[in-house]
């Protein structure tokens, strides 16, 4: 009688195979050069956030008249003062905490709001049509028009810039996921899940949702980009941060008027925003290609 020989399973462990698709993610991604530099410049302002008391000598609020309207490397103010003589680099410093606090937090917002409705879109064929038909008026909105309207109700301030924000990115979000799980729902070990009697709150949450995460990444990632730039434009309108908060667009709004005689002003922060937009856009760009199965190693 032949001797038996066990079987040994072929497939790979779940938690090498993940380790072994993210070396493979983060590999696509760092030969993509616009990504890294994306990611370079992400990592600067984050530690810029992060320690912005110990890179800045002067208070972002603080006013000094008799310093006023200095120009770029001007002793004790390398990026110049605006015309109250406060520090710009102090300001521009602390702007990167709000810029990216409100970015995480509306993009969070809205990650919530949006995988909540489309994973029961998706999942369940009677609530699809009610889901997908309030997502439809939301998206007849222009998106800043509609933040704008939000923040007329709530009132100005940057936790309601925030609301609205997240309130704009939920019903992309929505059809993203929902997107996913039709497709992934028809999938043979989702049949065989309910046929054991796996609960729809276990399916959806422990099956389904893990396989949503790429396409979510991707968005999160870049609507970090449309918040930190829908922020500066709700600011530079008056209806985000207050004087003297240091946010980027609101310095931009103060700084118009003195264009011609301290350009700096507007154009410091203006290239700010310019490169963390840049960023996160080009970053998210690179995953979502390092993510394609189709795309070479």
């Amino acid at each position: 009688m032949a001797e038996t020989v066990p079987l040994v399973s072929s497939q790979m462990p779940k938690k090498k195979k993940k380790q072994h698709e993210f070396i493979i993610t983060a590999k696509k991604l760092l030969k993509n050069k616009l990504a890294v530099i994306g990611l370079i410049i992400i990592i600067i302002q984050i530690g810029m956030a992060l320690f912005a008391p110990m890179i800045t000598v002067h208070d972002p609020v603080k006013q000094n008249l008799a310093s006023s309207e200095l120009p770029v490397l001007s002793e004790g103010h390398w990026l110049g003062t605006d015309n109250y003589g406060r520090d710009v680099w102090s300001r521009i410093v602390h702007g990167s905490r709000i810029s990216l606090i409100v970015g995480i937090v509306a993009v969070s917002l809205g990650l919530i709001g949006g995988v909540t409705l489309g994973l029961l879109g998706g999942y369940y064929k009677k609530l699809d049509g009610i889901i997908m038909r309030i997502v439809d008026l939301l998206f007849s909105f222009p998106g800043i028009l509609l933040a704008m309207l939000i923040i007329a109700v709530l009132g100005t301030s940057l936790i309601n810039v925030a609301i609205a924000i997240s309130i704009w990115s939920i019903p992309s979000c929505a059809r993203i996921v929902r997107g996913s799980v039709l497709s992934i729902k028809e999938k043979e070990y989702i049949m065989a899940m309910k046929s054991l009697g796996a609960s729809d709150f276990r399916i959806m949450v422990k099956h389904i949702l893990p396989n949503c995460f790429a396409p979510i990444i991707v968005f999160a990632t870049m609507r970090m980009a449309t918040a930190i730039l829908s922020t500066a434009s709700l600011s530079y309108l008056g209806l985000g941060a207050q004087p003297p908060t240091p946010e980027w667009g609101a310095m931009i709004s103060q700084g118009q008027a003195f264009m011609w005689s301290s350009p700096h002003l507007t154009i410091i922060p203006g290239i700010a925003i310019m490169l963390t937009v840049f960023a996160f856009n080009v970053v998210g760009d690179g995953l979502r290609d390092a993510i394609d199965p189709n795309m070479d190693i």
